[in-house]
């Protein structure tokens, strides 16, 4: 008991803590800087979307404002069986730019995208989300990494807007961890995956996405990555969001890491030799997905512990799971949700890990759910003004 309750432990910190602390120190030491240029490319913009009409306008604008030659682009707007306005919002833009609209049958965001996929000209083809909004430089600053020709794949940087309670900003700190790891990733070498809504890839990488793919962002930019090229995050381009609440994350994240068991089956080679990065892939997706097994590896061993270790370990994971309990009856001000909501957050994580295994037992379109946020659609704002 003693050897699985310490294993466990361990596991945990090296997830948490010992990867990320390795990886920093690795990226410093063999960072591959990104070779940038101004590219006149000419780019697909591929927007999907599903009921969209409360965003789209807003999305569009954001679009048409980006610093890129007008001429350059085609933007591909596909609904996914929408049954609201979009189609009668997205034609009041088609005077004003190349827009085409592709009504297709509900089918999830992966029939949608190779829709696109079928039909896009460009050079380069640029993915983005409905809601987030896009800063201005965010395209031609993706675009330019495309100058180094080890670079298949390019992923901006989500930003998430403060939010209005310590919950919101506890989902935050958890992405600003997130973008950290990534950060440190790309500079070493390869993000195993994109920024859902900003990324961008060179077209003659792109492969059609299976039928019920959940993670299109992580199987198109793998699809260049075992070509041999790189999938950088460049920090210049952003796209900004609202904050989201914990039950809507805690759904988000479900999808996520289902599709993380679902990519593996898709590259099988992310586990063996193939992968130049198979440490990081393992320390950075499946060991998170391994970590709440650990965890309860970890609580049942506690009892075979001896004295005094035993109380002390089973006391601090009953505290953990008082307090994780108790912040979702606390006011919204309260001090101590300082304490508590992160711990919250955490535990609604690694509840949302344990989850992920549905992929096992149901159908992928059932793992899909609106992400609801507290936050209206309007113009790009620099957040620093």
């Amino acid at each position: 008991m003693i050897a699985i309750f310490l294993f466990s432990v361990a596991f945990c910190a090296y997830t948490l803590f010992g990867y990320p602390l390795l990886l920093g120190l690795l990226a410093r030491r063999r960072a591959r800087p990104v070779r940038k240029a101004a590219w006149p490319a000419t780019v697909s913009v591929i927007l999907p979307v599903y009921n969209g009409e409360r965003w789209i306008a807003a999305k569009l604008e954001s679009i048409l404002a980006l610093n890129y030659p007008r001429e350059l682009m085609e933007i591909l707007v596909v609904s996914d069986g929408s049954t609201d306005a979009t189609g009668r919002i997205v034609g009041g833009f088609t005077d004003r730019a190349k827009i085409e609209f592709l009504a297709v049958p509900k089918g999830g965001k992966a029939a949608a995208l190779n829709a696109a996929l079928a039909i896009a000209g460009g050079e380069i083809l640029f993915f983005t989300d409905v809601r987030q909004q896009l800063h201005p430089d965010s395209l031609a600053n993706l675009i330019a990494c495309f100058a180094d020709p080890q670079v298949g794949v390019a992923s901006g940087e989500l930003v998430i807007r403060d939010g209005a309670g310590l919950e919101e900003a506890s989902v935050g700190l958890y992405w600003k961890y997130e973008m950290w790891i990534r950060k440190q990733l790309s500079s070493l070498d390869s993000v195993m995956g994109a920024t859902g809504c900003i990324y961008a890839m060179r077209r003659e990488l792109a492969s059609p996405l299976p039928a019920g793919a959940l993670n299109d962002d992580m199987y198109l930019p793998l699809c260049a990555f075992f070509r041999g090229l790189r999938v950088i995050l460049d920090e210049a381009a952003l796209a900004f969001d609202c904050p989201t609440p914990l039950a809507s994350e805690f759904r988000r994240k479900v999808r996520t890491l289902a599709g993380v068991y679902q990519i593996v089956g898709f590259f099988p080679a992310l586990l063996g030799p193939r992968n130049r990065m198979w440490i990081h892939f393992f320390s950075h997706k499946l060991a998170r997905l391994l970590m709440p097994w650990a965890m309860i590896a970890a609580a049942a061993a506690s009892f075979g512990l001896p004295a005094p270790w035993r109380a002390w370990a089973i006391g601090a994971q009953a505290a953990a799971c008082v307090l994780a309990l108790l912040d979702a009856c606390l006011p919204a001000r309260f001090p101590l949700k300082r304490l508590t909501s992160p711990i919250r957050t955490f535990a609604v994580l690694m509840t949302a890990s344990l989850c992920a295994v549905a992929i096992f037992f149901v159908p992928p379109r059932l793992l899909w759910r609106e992400t609801r946020v507290s936050g209206e659609p309007g113009k790009y704002q620099d957040p620093g003004s």
